[in-house]
């Protein structure tokens, strides 16, 4: 709406958010807090957020830098953008996200915030969704975010199951991890998710390719957001588990790696967007290196690095932003003269490129060279990996330093042979968050004592003895010398850069081709297994999944440890004559051949098993069985009316198979087994023994089975009556294939409607002689209400008594069936004149609230409240508010009730009227001839 009103302007208003959230990190910064609001305590899934030193720097750049690219984006978009409300609500929402990112200290809660993230930059990246580029760099950044992200989950259960705890802080507490297989295979998958999602080789290439998105989403995500949350975890892990034995082989290694290798390709492409985004996954590899070492000293350089990464590398790309504004084009070969036509940029930029090749006095400075003393000085690396390591720092420094010249020469110098690129000037909130950021480097860098301050505190939360701090000199050391060494030879290899040659796709070393084949080979390998097992034969598919049901668990029974087993055939001889129905009944559907009667033996058998329900004391059980195959019933009957009545001689013939009867006698066998071994297994006190106790006194009710669906588990109703709504609306959907029937049409909607005539229903005088049934009207018109008040009393009974929203609905849902039955389908519209989505979105919107409510209240949600009043007429009145999630569950229970009978009646009911009128014309043609 703040778009839509005042446009691109608005992007000014919403800075406000992440600027709020700036000053309150200025003003707690130095503090350790913690919040912790319970949820689900008994899956570790509750709110708890720490805030710390790390957090704080973390924080600071997200919500600082965040608040200058919403600033940018007021001038970077005009107000014909499409989809610019849904970008900027993205986009604050990342900054959200990010900042719950590094504020949580339960890893469940990270990882539900690191996926945010993920989600929410393949939306941005894939912004400009008419362009096939945006949508493939989207995607391909989401699977392979993604796909670290599910590999992370695996390594936080691992972990938090091996120490008992899922708290950051106190498993940081814990000082020196066990290193077992088990933590050492956490350890690793909690890498693969980090180094995928700060683009480590060989999991690097999904960045590059993101640049296809808006350059804000560049600066902000690519640059001092998103892809830090992996260096973030990395740092925020290392004191605990960088003595682990795959902590640096996998960090250091790969970290370099990715340094050089990312360094090599900026000296390659030639568009500048692309430049900065080898340079950053470069500059990714660096930050993983320190952050990773593990000693205090490296922490403190790997911390500066990530601020002054932030600072000019968000810079750089609003600058090219404006250069692609201002002249139409980021191909360095094209650009020439800016320096002179814009003197202004052209010094926001070098200054920021300065800070990235690590040029005294800038914050990058500071950092690289305080990057270079904790490698030589880390103790707990072996004296030839810290050489080695020292050497592969140096070699990627020096790449950053060529390809940091080649950027500042591509954009802004005069170019022999190249007209000057014609030219817009930026206004000042367009350049102005690129001088800001540009400038900081600067005062970061002379003010580098006062910025150790404010980075020490993480620094010393690593194992052992913090030696140095971050300062502009050092005296003569080392690290100067080969600062010294890295500039010389940084700026030789710009002086010979046409010697490497200019590629845009490298022929070795081609992670994005890899990527397709891998795609490729993975969709040839599921076209096959799809052919195979997927050939349009239901019979088929049937017996494979069945087949799967049979095989698997048997051999995994006959091969693991087995308990002995009692079973007692019968407790009496009634449950043995019901189950000998039962029996006859299966038997003989497979041998009838009319399908209707078919139907009805097979529902016999389900009645059969309410009756057995009942006789083991359990009517609760034993109602919604039988109101459950009552309605089954029905909705088969509706759907047979389009099937003839007989099942054909050729398929009768092929009954009897001796497979099918194999299989199905393999399954109720298979079934049957497992049932009994799984009962035998048990070696605790059996959980029912506890649930009607636990029902009355944390439900407030004694019906035990009624307070577990809406009270103890009602986490499960609910997510399954989501379900529910999908499966109705997916059918409805196919059933009414163009459009979506409304409420269902009343009776003085239908074209041959006359109110002269009587009627024991409104809509039955519309229903033809031959298939009106007065008795069934007449029955009915008296029974429909007592099966509504019925319906009623089972709902408002079911806490105590047999019954509940489910029992209820179900029953409602009869009355309308028998309404439909007797009149039709105008008659649904006389008896419920609703539209049966309604229905269904308002009951997902009670269930859902009522465990919304009870959270901002301060209780965990979906818990219930029991409120006792005594009034006039009716005595003491207990309530219980799971009534109103009962309540859900009944309207969607009636929802999906009428919704089956507006598809698989009243639109079945049209087309078999539709289909007898053309018949009619041609028989009576036929007999005119």
């Amino acid at each position: 709406m703040c778009v839509r009103a005042l446009g691109r302007n608005a992007f000014g208003v919403l800075a406000l958010a992440p600027l709020a959230g700036l000053g309150w990190v200025v003003a707690n910064w130095g503090t350790t807090q913690q919040v912790r609001i319970t949820w689900a305590p008994s899956i570790e899934m509750n709110i708890d957020l720490r805030w710390d030193s790390l957090s704080a720097i973390m924080a600071a750049l997200v919500l600082g830098i965040g608040t200058l690219i919403l600033i940018y984006c007021a001038r970077y978009f005009t107000d014909d953008e499409p989809r610019l409300g849904a970008f900027a609500a993205q986009l604050v929402g990342f900054s959200g996200a990010m900042f719950g990112l590094v504020t949580s200290d339960n890893m469940l809660l990270l990882y539900i915030f690191w996926e945010t993230t993920t989600v929410l930059s393949f939306l941005l990246v894939g912004h400009n969704a008419e362009k096939a580029a945006s949508r493939r760099a989207a995607i391909q950044a989401l699977l392979v975010t993604g796909a670290g992200g599910l590999a992370m989950l695996l390594g936080i259960i691992i972990i938090g199951q091996s120490f008992g705890t899922y708290q950051l802080s106190e498993l940081l507490a814990i000082g020196v991890a066990p290193d077992n297989v088990a933590v050492q295979v956490g350890v690793v998958l909690l890498l693969v998710g980090a180094l995928s999602k700060s683009a480590i080789v060989p999991l690097h290439f999904w960045l590059p390719g993101a640049m296809a998105a808006p350059t804000p989403v560049s600066a902000y995500l690519h640059a001092a957001a998103m892809v830090k949350a992996g260096v973030y975890l990395v740092a925020r892990l290392a004191p605990l588990f960088a003595s682990t034995a795959p902590w640096h082989p996998m960090v250091l290694i790969l970290g370099a790696a990715t340094m050089l290798l990312a360094g090599l390709r900026a000296h390659q492409v030639t568009d500048l967007k692309l430049l900065l985004a080898f340079g950053t996954v470069s500059q990714l590899g660096f930050m993983i290196v320190m952050v990773g070492i593990g000693t205090p000293d490296a922490a403190l350089a790997g911390a500066a690095l990530i601020v002054a990464h932030a600072l000019f590398k968000a810079c750089l790309f609003m600058v090219i932003g404006i250069i692609d504004h201002g002249t139409g084009t980021r191909d360095l070969r094209e650009l020439s003269g800016l320096g002179r036509n814009s003197p202004v940029l052209f010094g926001v930029a070098a200054l920021a490129a300065l800070s990235m090749a690590g040029i005294p006095v800038l914050l990058g400075f500071v950092g690289k060279e305080s990057a270079l003393a904790a490698i030589l000085d880390a103790g707990n690396l072996a004296e030839p990996a810290r050489i080695a390591l020292c050497v592969a720092i140096v070699l990627g420094s020096v790449l950053t330093v060529g390809y940091s010249a080649r950027f500042v020469w591509g954009a802004f110098a005069d170019k022999a042979g190249i007209p000057p690129s014609p030219w817009h000037a930026p206004g000042p909130i367009m350049l102005g968050p690129a001088a800001l950021l540009s400038a900081a480097g600067l005062v970061a860098g002379l003010g580098a004592s006062q910025l150790d301050k404010l980075l020490n505190p993480y620094a010393e939360t690593l194992p052992g003895v913090l030696h140095t701090h971050l300062a502009l000199w050092h005296g003569f050391t080392v690290p100067l010398a080969l600062t010294a060494v890295i500039i010389t030879l940084g700026i030789a290899l710009f002086l010979v850069r046409k010697t490497i040659g200019e590629s845009e796709h490298p022929r070795l070393g081609n992670a994005d081709r890899v990527y397709d084949a891998t795609l490729r080979a993975m969709d040839k390998v599921s076209l096959r297994m799809t052919g195979s097992v997927q050939r349009g034969s239901l019979p088929l598919s049937q017996a494979t999944i069945l087949g799967t049901m049979v095989i698997l668990p048997a051999v995994l029974l006959a091969l693991g440890t087995r308990t002995g087993v009692e079973l007692r055939l019968w407790d009496s001889p009634l449950q043995l004559v019901i189950a000998a129905i039962m029996i006859a009944m299966a038997i003989s559907a497979t041998v009838l051949r009319n399908r209707l009667a078919s139907v009805l033996v097979v529902g016999v058998t389900g009645y059969g098993c309410g009756v057995i329900f009942a006789l083991h004391g359990a009517p609760d059980l034993a109602l919604t069985q039988f109101l459950v195959e009552t309605l089954t019933l029905v909705i088969f009957v509706l759907v047979l009316r389009v099937f003839p009545a007989e099942i054909e001689e050729g398929r009768m013939a092929s009954r009897f198979k001796l497979g099918r009867a194999a299989l199905a006698v393999a399954v109720g066998f298979t079934v049957a087994v497992l049932a009994a071994f799984a009962t035998a297994a048990r070696s605790a006190e059996p959980i029912w023994h506890r649930i009607p106790e636990a029902a009355y006194t944390f439900g407030g009710g004694k019906n035990a089975v009624n307070v577990l669906l809406v009270d103890i588990r009602a986490w499960d109703t609910l997510g399954e009556i989501s379900v529910l709504i999908v499966a109705a609306t997916g059918v409805a959907s196919m059933v009414f294939r163009t459009r979506r029937f409304g409420s269902a049409p009343r009776a003085a909607d239908a074209p041959n409607y006359n109110p002269d005539l009587v009627s024991w229903l409104p809509a039955a005088r519309l229903v033809d002689r031959k298939e009106r049934s007065m008795v069934l009207q007449v029955t009915t018109r008296l029974i429909f209400p007592t099966i509504m008040v019925m319906s009623i009393y089972f709902f408002f009974a079911g806490h105590n008594a047999p019954g509940g929203g489910f029992a209820g609905g179900l029953t409602a849902g009869l009355a309308l069936t028998l309404r439909y039955l007797a009149g039709g389908r105008y008659e649904l519209g006389e008896a419920l004149p609703v539209d049966a989505g309604h229905l269904l979105g308002a009951g997902l919107a009670l269930s859902a609230g009522t465990a919304a409510a009870s959270l901002l209240l301060g209780a965990p949600p979906l818990s219930s409240a029991i409120i006792e009043v005594t009034l006039p007429i009716f005595g003491d009145v207990k309530l219980v508010t799971a009534l109103f999630f009962d309540l859900g569950v009944y309207l969607i229970v009636v929802g999906l009730v009428l919704d089956v009978l507006r598809s698989l009646g009243a639109r079945l009911d049209t087309e078999l009227g539709d289909t007898a009128a053309e018949e009619e014309p041609a028989a009576m043609s036929g007999g005119r001839s």
